[in-house]
């Protein structure tokens, strides 16, 4: 995965934020988190759905796999990093969603992603949504 990983982020650096291949038009965005335990800082490439207002919402889908994704459990033990999107970075604060309007915004990431339709069937989980809202005035 870290070879996987590595070449999205550099296509994303070198395109302004854009890649191809699977992820060709979608929102991208790369998560700086701060490992749970290790404290070291990892990036991490994801497809990132704006809700407007400098607040954007990431997806711990882990392709459907029965645990969430490690960038989750950083997130929520260290929930201010920096992200990039497009040709930016900045800081952010994560938060989790929960009841109606994590269901809400769910049923919207799946009719506009289907994908993530694909990863609910594969998984017992409930996959959580995480709203990163930008901490600076720009937006």
């Amino acid at each position: 995965m870290t070879d996987w990983n590595a070449k999205i982020i550099e296509e994303f650096r070198a395109n302004e934020g854009r890649v191809g291949g699977p992820f060709e038009g979608a929102d991208m965005i790369l998560v700086h988190h701060i490992g749970a335990k290790s404290g070291t800082e990892r990036v991490t490439p994801l497809v990132h759905f704006p809700q407007g207002e400098g607040r954007t919402v990431i997806v711990a889908s882990k392709a459907g796999a029965p645990t969430n994704p490690d960038w989750y459990h950083n997130v929520r033990a260290n929930p201010r990093f920096a992200v990039e999107v497009g040709v930016e970075t900045f800081t952010v604060e994560a938060s989790e969603l929960v009841g109606d309007e994590r269901d809400e915004l769910w049923e919207k990431i799946k009719a506009a992603s289907p994908g993530f339709a694909e990863y609910e069937r594969k998984t017992d989980r409930t996959i959580p949504l995480i709203a990163l809202a930008r901490l600076d005035s720009a937006a």
